[in-house]
């Protein structure tokens, strides 16, 4: 039976917890509607994020991502929401998620996300 879309992320313990190292997801398929007026929004989301104790479990991720898909959400809150709900998953020790959207009416929108608000320093090292 082929995969459904699912907002239930996964997770598996840190192979190497006592190390800090980054890991990056570009997810370039990325659709939800507007909530305006129905059409499809395409974006590429971009996830960086330094583990601490877990790491998000790939399938489960791209499962969730695709769940959005019929869902009508602003640019701002499906990035937000992205961003909490790893968060919520993980407990990273840093995280950002840049939903970065087509351009719509002439306008090209980046929404960036991070966790905690020191995220870019520790996403730099």
């Amino acid at each position: 039976m082929p995969s459904a879309p699912t907002k239930a992320l996964e997770r598996f313990p840190n192979p190497t917890p006592e190390r800090a190292y980054q890991i990056a997801f570009d997810c370039p398929e990325f659709t939800c509607l507007c909530p305006k007026t129905g059409q499809p929004d395409f974006a590429t989301i971009h996830i960086r994020y330094v583990p601490a104790e877990s790491c998000v479990e790939l399938k489960s991720l791209k499962l969730y991502l695709w769940s959005f898909r019929d869902e009508g959400h602003f640019h701002e809150k499906v990035t937000n929401q992205i961003c909490d709900d790893l968060v919520r998953l993980l407990s990273p020790r840093a995280l950002e998620v840049v939903g970065d959207f087509n351009v719509r009416g002439g306008i090209h929108t980046v929404v960036t996300a991070r966790h905690p608000a020191n995220a870019l320093e520790l996403l730099s090292r």
